[in-house]
């Protein structure tokens, strides 16, 4: 039901407090949640010592992505509890749960001590964590937006979109700050253990703070008339009227968020370290200027959303992103690492293969092993940021990779023991770095030679999506659902968006590198997926700033 618009006024103290407890309580959530990711190669090392490092990256990335995975189920569970007994206690139960998580991986032996059962106690922790936060973004949201003069959800809820970008700037400058403070070496061995340590203080403000608010008027309310929920879960996912709505906010909202505000935040940091080689402190510095220029436009988009409709700026800011994508990551091998781009111009390389053993190494549960030689080539070629062309060999011939007058032969792995394996790995990986090296691709990117000024636009552009398609979003989520199921409805495609499309968007992106042999392919996954939410956002989703949120 819609209401009539009143004019805006000023935030009054109880509100101004409602937001900047709920805010800075989600901020360190994220703060725990992303040191993982921005430490992933450091955490290969420490708790995967067991495999070369190539794999035991992608192992520690697949680890991380476990956090996402299991969001939709900490939905479900913290969803159902903050229908039932009520937002405050709920997300002051999963801060508790999601700071202790961090707490323990600072303290947590690592592969050299204790074994398998450091990267196996690590997957447990990061799993907690996920379904820590994806109960924590829903009361938090549901929360602020319930206490939010109806013309003004999206600027107030805007404050909460900031947080995951707050969170991240937060883990990169304290990741920061300790590496300057103890120097590379030590970071690497002991050092990058101080960021999850310091979250035991974030915890004890975020808890203190939250101990202090009132529960949420229109829960208390619907409380008070006896109309709360008794089975949540079945009222939103069992009657097709929420249902439908669940749905259409999944596939015609978060899930064209998620890839954005992933492409932009997570996956720019990954190719700048991983893929163009800039050195991890450049990288991060970079990465966090961008986001501490855009942050204040989540509020910007957040408050124009209160006026002209949530629904027009996530929907634009899907298409642009999708028709710049590959514009703008060019232009960032091009500032970042001119040399690279000069070498996959001078220097084409071919994989010359039997294309039945090659495979499209998608591996969300790094479970399973590609040892065709096929596989082995592109792998290490995706690794190493070499543009290639597929040549198809006849059946049964080893793959070869030809970098220009030069030739390499790969190996079948699948009949080697562990030993043999290690040591043809290591062999096949000597030669093909001397050869990459010989052809004028750079090991690492020239410090000298980034363009840092350009690097910073092109990043701030990404950022400027993100806030587009998150700013609006948690008040036209918690618009869409009536307020007696609200929490579980909305967290739900919010975490499926986030967790499982976004989360999964380096190892996919990955996958299509190797599969097509071009840096840039992995693009193409956060392109479709936006395309596919502004299609059917646009056609199927219904404008929601005028909704009553009191309907019970």
């Amino acid at each position: 039901m819609a209401i009539a618009q009143a004019p805006t006024r000023g935030i009054t103290a109880e509100e101004r407090k409602v937001i900047f407890a709920s805010s800075l309580g989600t901020v360190f959530e994220w703060y725990d949640f992303y040191l993982y990711g921005a430490l992933a190669a450091i955490i290969a090392k420490q708790f995967f010592a067991g495999t070369d490092p190539n794999t035991a990256f992608i192992f520690a990335l697949l680890a991380f992505a476990a956090g996402f995975i299991v969001r939709p189920f900490g939905a479900i569970v913290f969803g159902r509890l903050g229908d039932m007994v009520g937002r405050k206690y709920t997300f002051l139960v999963t801060i508790l749960l999601m700071g202790a998580s961090t707490f323990i991986v600072g303290l947590l032996p690592n592969y050299d001590s204790i074994g398998i059962a450091a990267p196996v106690i690590l997957i447990a922790l990061r799993i907690i964590q996920g379904l820590a936060l994806g109960g924590e973004y829903g009361g938090a949201a549901t929360y602020v937006a319930e206490h939010a003069p109806h013309n003004q959800r999206g600027s107030f809820t805007a404050w909460i979109q900031t947080t995951a970008t707050l969170g991240l700037f937060l883990s990169l400058m304290v990741i920061l700050a300790t590496r300057t403070a103890v120097g590379e070496e030590a970071f690497a061995e002991w050092g990058w253990r101080i960021p999850f340590l310091v979250s035991i203080f974030l915890l004890g403000i975020s808890v203190w703070i939250r101990l202090s608010m009132n529960e949420s008027p229109a829960f208390k309310k619907m409380k008070d008339e006896g109309k709360i929920s008794k089975a949540p879960l079945s009222e939103a996912f069992g009657q097709w009227k929420n249902l439908k709505l669940v749905i259409l906010a999944l596939v015609g909202l978060t899930a064209g968020q998620a890839v954005v505000w992933y492409t932009g935040q997570f996956y720019a940091l990954f190719f700048l370290t991983q893929t163009l080689k800039v050195d991890g402190a450049t990288a991060n510095i970079l990465i966090a200027a961008a986001l501490l220029i855009g942050t204040p436009f989540f509020i910007v988009f957040g408050a124009l959303s209160d006026r002209i409709g949530r629904k027009k700026i996530i929907m634009v800011g899907c298409v642009l992103a999708a028709l710049t994508y590959f514009p703008i990551f060019k232009g960032l091998t091009h500032f970042a690492n001119p040399a690279l781009e000069a070498a996959q111009q001078k220097s084409p390389v071919t994989v010359i293969a039997d294309p039945a053993e090659c495979q499209f190494q998608f591996n969300p549960t790094g479970t399973k092993k590609f040892t065709s030689s096929c596989d082995i080539a592109k792998a290490k070629l995706a690794a190493a940021s070499v543009n290639y062309v597929n040549e198809a060999a006849p059946a049964g011939t080893v793959a070869v990779i030809k970098i220009g007058e030069k030739t390499i032969e790969a190996y079948d792995a699948s009949s080697l023991t562990k030993e043999e394996a290690s040591a043809k790995e290591k062999q096949f990986t000597d030669q093909l770095k001397e050869i990459i090296k010989e052809a004028g691709y750079p090991a690492k990117a020239d410090p000298a030679q980034i363009n840092k000024p350009m690097v910073l636009v092109l990043l701030f552009i990404l950022v400027i999506y993100v806030t587009m398609v998150y700013g609006p979003i948690a008040a036209m989520l918690v618009e869409m659902f009536p307020t007696r199921i609200r929490y579980t409805s909305m967290s739900l495609p919010y975490h499926i968006g986030n967790g499982w499309f976004g989360g999964l968007l380096p190892t996919m992106s990955f996958a299509l590198v190797a599969f097509k042999g071009d840096i840039y392919y992995g693009l193409w996954y956060p392109i479709i997926i936006a395309l596919g939410t502004a299609v059917i956002g646009t056609l199927f989703v219904r404008e929601t700033k005028d909704n009553d949120i009191n309907d019970h």
